[in-house]
This record gives C-alpha cells, sequence and structure tokens, in this order.
C-alpha cells in the first residue's frame, strides 16, 4: 500500500462536510474532476470504496466514514508538526490558532492579547470566536490549535483543563430590582419572563442546567444572539436574564439601568481549554493556561 496524499485527505474530510462535489470542490479552491480524481486515488491506494456512488448522488461506505475520523486526527496532528518545524524547536515561538466561543470572547480578547504579547512576545497569537459546535470540527480539522469553551461539554477526541468558574447573575431594570426581596427565587418570576441566548450557544444550556431553569415556565420563548442583547431586553423591562461574572466585570451593564440582583442559586460554568489528543504542543499549552487563568472571575487551575 503507498502512502496517501495528505491533500487528498484533505479534500475527502471536505467532501464529507459538505456532501456535495462541487461545493467540496469550490472550498478545495480545486475542479470537480480534480477533488473526484484524489478520492478515486484514495480509494485505489487503500485498496476500499470510500464513497457509494449512484448518479449524481454518493454516501460514504461504513469504511470510509471511520476514515475520516482518523484523517480529521491525523490533519490535526500535521498541523501541529508544521507548528513545531516552524518555531524551530521553541514553543514559545511559532503561531497559536485560539477559537473563542462568543459568550467569553468579546469579554476576554483584550486582557488576554496583552498578557499573551508580554508573556510570550515571540509567538504569533491569531484569534477565532465561533459556536462551541463549529470550533470543535475546526479542531479537529486542524484549522485552530486551542479553543477556550464553557465546560462541562462533550468533546471526543480531546482533552480538557478547567480554568476557573464563572458565576450566573441574576438581572433585572432597577426599577424592578428594588421591589424584589433578599435571594429571590427564579419560581417567584413571571411566566416567561427570563430571557436566554439562541440554543446554539452552550451558555442556554449552562444556565439551564446551573440555575435549575429546565421546564420552567419563567423561561420566554424569545431569544437572543448575544449577551449584549439579552441586557438590552432587560433594560427595557421586559424581563430578566442571567449574566455570567466575565460579562459583569468587563462592564456590560454600564450605560444602563439594569442592576444584579441577589438570588438563592449559587450557579456557575466552568470555562477550560480544549486540545485535540496526542498533540506535540503541550508545553505551550500548559503556558498558555496559567496566563488564561489569571483571567477568570474565579481561577481553579493550581499552579
Amino acid at each position: 500500500m503507498r502512502l496517501p496524499n495528505l491533500k487528498h485527505l484533505y479534500y475527502l474530510t471536505i467532501l464529507h462536510k459538505e456532501r456535495h462535489f462541487a461545493k467540496a470542490a469550490e472550498k478545495c479552491n480545486v475542479s470537480q474532476s480534480t477533488l473526484s480524481a484524489a478520492i478515486q486515488n484514495l480509494e485505489d491506494s487503500l485498496d476500499q470504496q470510500l464513497l457509494e456512488r449512484e448518479h449524481k448522488s454518493f454516501v460514504f461506505t461504513s469504511f470510509g466514514e471511520a476514515l475520516v475520523e482518523k484523517t480529521k486526527t491525523l490533519l490535526g496532528q500535521t498541523q501541529d508538526w508544521m507548528a513545531f518545524a516552524q518555531s524551530s524547536g521553541d514553543w514559545r515561538e511559532g503561531s497559536l490558532k485560539l477559537g473563542v466561543i462568543p459568550t467569553i470572547a468579546p469579554f476576554l480578547f483584550e486582557s488576554l492579547i496583552v498578557q499573551m504579547q508580554s508573556n510570550l512576545p515571540k509567538l504569533s497569537l491569531q484569534l477565532l470566536e465561533d459556536t462551541t459546535e463549529n470550533l470543535l470540527e475546526s479542531l479537529m480539522e486542524g484549522n485552530v490549535d486551542l479553543l477556550i469553551l464553557a465546560l462541562p461539554m462533550k468533546t471526543i477526541g480531546c482533552k480538557q483543563l478547567v480554568l476557573g468558574r464563572d458565576h450566573f447573575h441574576l438581572i433585572a431594570h432597577k426599577e424592578e430590582a428594588a421591589k424584589f426581596p433578599e435571594d429571590i427565587d427564579i419560581d417567584q418570576l413571571p411566566e416567561n419572563s427570563i430571557f436566554l441566548l439562541e440554543k446554539e450557544h452552550c451558555l442556554t444550556e449552562h444556565a439551564v442546567s446551573a440555575c435549575g431553569l429546565a421546564h420552567k415556565t419563567q423561561v420566554s420563548p424569545l431569544t437572543a444572539s448575544s449577551l449584549h442583547t439579552l441586557v438590552s431586553l432587560v433594560n427595557s423591562q421586559m424581563g430578566y436574564t442571567f449574566i455570567p461574572s466575565l460579562a459583569l466585570n468587563q462592564g456590560i451593564l454600564n450605560g444602563t439601568n439594569v442592576s444584579t440582583v441577589s438570588s438563592s442559586k449559587d450557579a456557575f460554568r466552568e470555562i477550560g481549554l480544549v486540545w485535540r489528543n496526542g498533540t506535540t504542543r503541550m508545553e505551550l499549552f500548559r503556558h498558555v493556561a496559567k496566563i488564561i487563568a489569571q483571567l477568570m472571575p474565579e481561577p481553579t487551575l493550581v499552579n
């Protein structure tokens, strides 16, 4: 068996993602015939069928599906190898592609950039903001090196390291907050009065779990796309929401008539780093972890 072409393996993962030859070819910046020939070349070299073809449609075989998953790991390790080579073996140099979810990124980026430039001045930091699902996919495909995510979260094929806790705080318009008793129970709030983010944001899942909101009639069907939108809804006296300490500490309530309310719930999410199994960059990741942990509202990583 001859060794497969890494570029052809990359084409395979894109075809698996797009499920369409023309779209995959466009993403790979090659012609459709080139992409088709690459997949055929892989099948020939492996002596295995990757696709079941019928006219213009196709499905991946069970072997093809399994090979794609292993290929994602291989491509990720290849990116680590390239980063090692580019840095001449010095983990303090080269580049680091760091992905961060939207409920953390805007409240961490500025401080993180300052600290990284101070502690690792020869390292080129590239930041990406996206949803958890998209970031995990990018990580496994080797397009990013390291993620900052809210935990707990299933990350198959990856390792996790918890950096700190980020507590949730109930917020209300100041006029409403003045009427509340101390340590209000969310069960006392009106129906449909608690606003949350859209489901693709993992903060919603964590808030629902941590704050005991599952199946609560208080949760509104109206969802928001960002924490700033949630604050605007509360500022308009439409209801209430939960905001993490990370956002509060960065002044997300500044210029509003919104304040935090003492709640009986001590709810929080954990924030941590996620990286691919088998990485060769653990020394760098451990150093980055210590830097980021210092920026957490409640650090839990022990140096």
